[in-house]
């Protein structure tokens, strides 16, 4: 006689989660400063100051005349997944001031696909002149950033800006093998567009700056951009400043001014844009922030 077996269906009763071992939404950052200059008299003064969250701004003294220094931070340490940054600077008619950064930004591993975000809307008004000056951006492996630079001039204002990338912790020989990078200008003079630059890199970024036609193994780059105020006619005095270094570019159409710095490592990048930033500055001292 052939054994008989009796199969029997069964579960297990629902067993609550543990909240100790859920997983909560990971913090994001973020930060807003609307910060604006106007004249008093022959100076320039702090207008409208907004901080929220991790954006702030700080007033060192002045250094030259009526020229006035901010300088940005942000508190969270860094930029990552989902984060966002926001900052609004406007230059009031006849002011003159610079806004640096206290210290390198730095956009780290970003988890869930989402993009930390930065954006950043600069007015600059009737015969006002405006310095943008941050510190480098220093990206990390699996970093996902995309910034968006966006500058409005009134047509008799001057312009000079900076922005510039480094691709990992290169004193330490870090690269960047993964991650994605867009970054963004967009420069408009009495409201007609003059100048427009888009860079995007995914994926492996180090094999891509590898390229003879990208960055020929640097891993440090640059963009410097000047508008009004005679910064084109400054073209020679800034090309004989950047002549002992290897790689660079810099020239001047329709009242102004673009110069692309590529260094091994962000120290010869710092080398080479204060080198270019001098004579255009002529006799305004570097912010202090930048002295190392």
């Amino acid at each position: 006689m052939k054994p008989r077996f009796a199969v029997t269906s069964w579960s297990e009763p629902p067993v609550a989660p543990n909240p100790s071992l859920v997983a909560e939404p990971l913090a994001r950052a973020e930060g807003r400063l609307e910060l604006s200059f106007r004249r008093r008299g022959e100076d320039t003064v702090l207008g409208h100051l907004y901080q929220q969250g991790c954006a702030k701004a700080r007033f060192p003294r002045r250094e030259v005349g009526a020229h006035m220094t901010a300088v940005t931070l942000n508190t969270s340490g860094g930029l990552t997944g989902g984060d966002r940054l926001s900052t609004h600077v406007e230059w009031g008619a006849g002011t003159s001031a610079t806004v640096a950064s206290q210290a390198a930004e730095r956009a780290y591993r970003a988890i869930g696909g989402v993009p930390a975000r930065q954006e950043t809307r600069l007015t600059v008004g009737e015969g006002a002149f405006a310095e943008w000056l941050p510190q480098e951006t220093i990206l990390f492996d699996d970093c996902d950033l995309a910034r968006d630079l966006r500058i409005d001039m009134a047509p008799d204002a001057a312009f000079l800006g900076l922005e510039q990338v480094v691709f990992g912790r290169t004193a330490r020989g870090e690269s960047v093998a993964r991650g994605r990078f867009r970054d963004g200008w967009r420069l408009t003079r009495g409201g007609r567009l003059i100048y427009a630059d888009v860079l995007s890199l995914e994926g492996d970024m180090q094999a891509r700056l590898d390229r003879a036609a990208a960055a020929r193994g640097c891993r440090a780059s640059a963009s410097i951009v000047g508008a009004g105020g005679g910064l084109a006619a400054r073209l020679d005095d800034v090309r004989n400043a950047l002549g002992n270094f290897p790689l660079w570019g810099a020239s001047a159409f329709d009242d102004m001014i673009l110069i692309r710095c590529l260094g091994q490592t962000g120290a010869d990048l710092r080398r080479m844009v204060l080198a270019a930033l001098a004579p255009l500055r002529g006799a305004r001292p570097i912010p202090r922030v930048w002295q190392i």
